[in-house]
């Protein structure tokens, strides 16, 4: 249903957090939507048209209008990409993992969509910070996404310490990420910075045959002989009162 000013709705389309079957994790309306768009604005094009043919293996990739959104993309370019909603045409916004808009440049796409009046409509997809957040057993009244720490070890390290602070006096879970094949590297800054009592989540390759998710305390992890290498993983910290 279109809204008075016959602009197209730009929907919000979630993508598989790895390589498994799209009807793993999407409900059918999304695959009935998907068939139902031509244009779409996609982090990665080759990826967005091998999860499209996975999707919707009966429609014609030469059909399809893609616009990459990334580190290249310039102002001028993102500005010119809902000229189709603006013209009435329904277009379709994609990560390539998880919910678009989430530690995702999708955002801005999004933001341009509300300051221009068309209409905006997320559909159901998994998202590894809820899903992490779901089944770490922290507190899901009052937690913060912190995105990726720093890159430089003593920056990185006062961070931690920083969100442990936090995670005590606001009694708040805190959720960050880091680039898969530095994983281990934080995982390590984190058993040897935070408090033996501090409470740590890790969700790694979520939704697929190689999931893990486990929350101990620092002390118990330091038992433990994980290895995460390059797999994507959510870490979560909290204070066990």
């Amino acid at each position: 249903m279109e809204t008075e000013n016959s602009f197209g709705t730009l929907y919000l389309i979630s993508s598989p957090l790895g390589d498994n079957s799209p009807l793993e994790v999407l409900p059918l309306a999304v695959k009935t939507k998907v068939e139902e768009i031509d244009h779409f604005i996609v982090e990665n094009e080759k990826f967005a048209r091998r999860f499209f043919k996975k999707l919707v293996p009966n429609k014609s990739q030469d059909l399809l209008y893609l616009y990459p959104l990334n580190k290249f993309t310039t102002q001028e370019e993102i500005e010119t990409y809902l000229s189709p909603c603006l013209k009435g045409i329904q277009m379709g916004l994609v990560s390539d993992a998880g919910a678009p808009g989430i530690a995702d440049p999708g955002a801005i796409i999004v933001s341009k969509a509300h300051k221009s009046g068309v209409p905006v409509k997320p559909l159901v997809g998994p998202s590894s910070l809820f899903l992490a957040m779901m089944s770490s057993g922290m507190n899901g009244q009052n937690f913060a996404f912190n995105g990726y720490l720093p890159i430089d070890s003593k920056q990185r390290k006062q961070s931690l310490l920083k969100f442990e602070k936090k995670a005590i006096r606001e009694n708040q879970a805190q959720l960050f990420i880091e680039t898969p094949y530095r994983n281990d590297v934080l995982l390590r800054d984190i058993l040897n910075t935070l408090m033996s009592s501090t409470l740590l989540c890790i969700a790694s390759d979520l939704t697929l045959s190689t999931e893990f998710i486990k929350t101990l305390k620092i002390k118990d992890w330091k038992k433990q002989k994980l290895r995460l290498d390059k797999r994507p993983s959510i870490f979560i910290i909290e204070s066990d009162f």
